[in-house]
Parts: structure tokens; C-alpha cells; sequence
């Protein structure tokens, strides 16, 4: 038999309730039309969370016995059946859900109810802080118009035969790391001047070795916690602006999907170093002044204090599909911005290349016959 799930309802008519992006922190119900705070619907939730949870427990204890008593008989369970998967009822139509480990918040196949996993923010590293959606699943559909909108390399059927398969919002596990270091780097940087001596340009170089020390805070360095998604796009969607980010409550996941981290902090520490050690060779080379250029020659980078904390973000996951094709693009849940990878129309492509080269050609050709002329008359000379 499954476990209970939770689920947040309307306190005045029992409607499923979920979080509206933009909204602050308030949750209102589509069908009565009642407010509640975030503070209030989280009572509510708290109650229900532990009543779920001692139901979890008990049925813990089932499996536990089960499962010493097929090993006893010489059986076993099947570890990713136990460690992978779970299966939940949803507490509005009844109907089983399945969901992996890392499933903290999702919504019933059959009923759309959000659905909350009992005891998955107690049992594992509570989030402390969450950055809640202020875009909506319709600000994602015009982003995605507007993304593909005008790019001359895609194909000219794409916007009337590619469909929306799915558009999911989605808090996604981030680490954020405040880090305060003393970054010493030594740098090769040049001035140049230039004048004219007779019938001879002269350009004159002065080298230097440039020393830099400094003491200096990054707040917030974020490191994406989840191997499911990908951390080249998740970085191409930031910033945050996590001023706005608030101290963690269930309220804000319901009618979204969340997943705990399954990238723990210990693993995610070193991007959070390299991103700060990137930052600080560039701050560094902020100072040079008055050279005409400069590179890195050493940095040594050291921490003084810092600390971690791990928060939620808010993330549009948009699936369309052109020609049997699955195209996935994510967007930003508070800024809007969005990155994605659009198919190519390759006759496109071979078109734009050949009227490149008829372009350039004529002016390559008057470029070489206009040097040549220049070095025979520097010969006749």
C-alpha cells in the first residue's frame, strides 16, 4: 500500500490550492476566491505534514519487518525498487503516484492536485532560503515566441508546425556560497607610445611587473545542486536577484515540482571556488590603470571566512517538438530570461554562406590588387 501524500487545500471549500508567481505572500484560491498568507497556509500544512509523517513511519516499520523476513527466508528486496522509487496516494483523487527519492514536490497525473512528499524536508537538509516564482506559464509561452522570433537560420515552418508539448515550473536546488578571501596576483601589463622618425613609424613598448593584493567578498556565488539539469544553461539564466529571496516555507512549492539536492555541498564547493578565483583575477586587473594591456601572471587566492546556505530557485522548463524532434528550452522564474537550442535550416545556412562569399569576394580582390600596387610602386621606388 502507498504512502499518504500531502497536499494543500482551500480552508473555506477544499479546492486545490497552489503558489502565484508575482503574488508576494499571498495564496489565492481560483474557485471561492479566499486569501490566505503564506504563513497561514503553512499552518495548515504543518498538521496534516505530521500526521503524514507518523503514517510514513509506521509503514517504515512494515517494510523494515518484511524485509528481514524474506532475507530470513532467503529472499530479498530489490535495492532500487527500495532506494529509487516511492509510491504515494494522492489525498484528492486516491489515485498512486511514483515519484524518486529526490522528490520533494510534484502534482498527481490524474487529478493535477500539488502534491507534497511527507517528510522530505525534515528528514533531509531543509532548504533555508527559497526565491519565489514572479513569472507565470504565460510569460514563458511569449518568451519562447519572442526567442525564436527573427533568427534567420531557423526553419521557415518552425513557428506553425513546432508545438508546446509541456511547460512546468520548477524549484530547482541551488548552494549559495558567501566566501571572503585575500587574492595576491602578479601581472605582466604594457605601454605603448608611437611617433614618427623621419620615414619610419616607431612604436615603443615599456614591459612592467605589476604586484596586487587585496582583501575582498563575493555573496551568493551560486552553485546549481541538481545533476539532472544542466549546468551550462542553468548558469546562462542567471542572475538571481536574491535580495528578493525569503526564508524557506513549503507554501511557495505548491503547484510546482521540487527536487532536494542530490549534489551536496561538499561536491559543489570547488565551482563555488573557481567562479570566486575567476572573480578575483578580474577585480585585480580592474586596478591596472593607465596600461594599454595586462595578463595574469600568478593569483593565489585564500579564504578568510564564509559560509553556505541552501535555497530554492525558480526555473520554467519548456518542452516543444518540430518534426518529431524534442527541443528543450529553460527560463528564468523571476528575471523571464530564457535559453534554449533551436533547430537549423541547413539549406539556410548554405544560402546565407554563398551570398557571404559573393559579398567578400569582389572586396578581397580590390583589397589584393590595391596591395600589390602599393608594393611595386614601393619597388619602383
Amino acid at each position: 500500500m502507498a504512502d499518504t501524500s500531502v497536499n494543500y487545500k482551500c480552508p473555506s471549500c477544499s479546492a486545490p490550492l497552489a503558489y502565484t508567481p508575482g503574488s508576494g505572500n499571498r495564496i489565492k484560491c481560483e474557485f471561492c476566491e479566499s486569501e490566505f498568507s503564506v504563513e497561514e497556509i503553512e499552518k495548515f500544512y504543518d498538521a496534516k505534514e505530521e500526521a503524514a509523517v507518523q503514517a510514513q513511519d509506521v509503514k517504515d516499520a512494515k517494510i523494515e519487518k518484511k524485509t528481514f523476513e524474506m532475507e530470513a527466508a532467503g529472499g530479498a528486496w530489490e535495492a532500487e525498487e527500495i532506494a529509487i522509487l516511492k509510491a504515494m496516494t494522492c489525498s484528492s483523487c486516491g489515485a498512486e503516484i511514483v515519484c524518486d527519492n529526490n522528490t520533494m514536490a510534484t502534482e498527481c497525473v490524474y487529478c493535477g492536485n500539488p502534491t507534497m512528499v511527507p517528510g522530505r524536508y525534515e528528514r533531509q537538509l531543509r532548504p533555508d532560503m527559497v526565491i519565489p516564482f514572479n513569472t507565470t506559464k504565460e510569460d514563458a509561452k511569449r518568451a519562447f515566441a519572442a526567442y525564436h522570433r527573427g533568427k534567420w537560420l531557423l526553419p521557415s515552418n518552425f513557428a506553425s508546425q513546432s508545438r508546446i508539448e509541456a511547460i512546468q515550473g520548477m524549484y530547482v536546488p541551488y548552494w549559495l556560497f558567501d566566501e571572503t578571501v585575500e587574492a595576491r596576483g602578479t601581472f605582466s601589463a604594457t605601454k605603448s607610445r608611437y611617433y614618427t622618425d623621419g620615414d619610419y613609424d616607431v612604436t615603443e613598448t615599456d614591459h612592467y611587473k605589476v604586484l596586487r593584493t587585496g582583501v575582498m567578498q563575493f555573496n551568493n556565488v551560486p552553485v546549481d545542486g541538481s545533476e539532472k539539469m544542466d549546468d551550462k544553461w542553468m548558469e546562462s539564466i542567471e542572475p538571481f536577484d536574491y535580495t528578493k529571496m525569503v526564508p524557506f516555507t513549503t507554501a511557495y512549492m505548491a503547484g510546482f515540482l521540487a527536487d532536494k539536492y542530490d549534489v551536496d555541498a561538499e561536491k559543489a564547493y570547488p565551482f563555488a571556488q573557481e567562479r570566486v578565483y575567476q572573480s578575483a583575477d578580474g577585480v585585480l586587473q580592474c586596478t591596472l590603470d593607465g596600461y594599454d594591456s595586462c595578463s595574469t601572471d600568478s593569483l593565489k587566492v585564500e579564504q578568510i571566512a564564509g559560509r553556505q546556505q541552501y535555497a530554492m530557485a525558480p526555473v520554467w522548463i519548456l518542452t516543444t517538438k518540430y518534426q518529431n524532434k524534442p527541443y528543450t528550452f529553460i527560463m528564468n522564474g523571476q528575471t523571464g530570461k530564457l535559453v534554449g537550442e533551436l533547430p537549423v535550416d541547413e539549406n539556410k545556412a548554405k544560402m546565407y554562406m554563398g551570398i557571404g562569399a559573393l559579398i567578400t569576394l569582389p572586396i578581397t580582390y580590390f583589397i589584393f590588387k590595391w596591395i600589390v600596387l602599393i608594393l611595386a610602386e614601393a619597388m619602383m621606388d
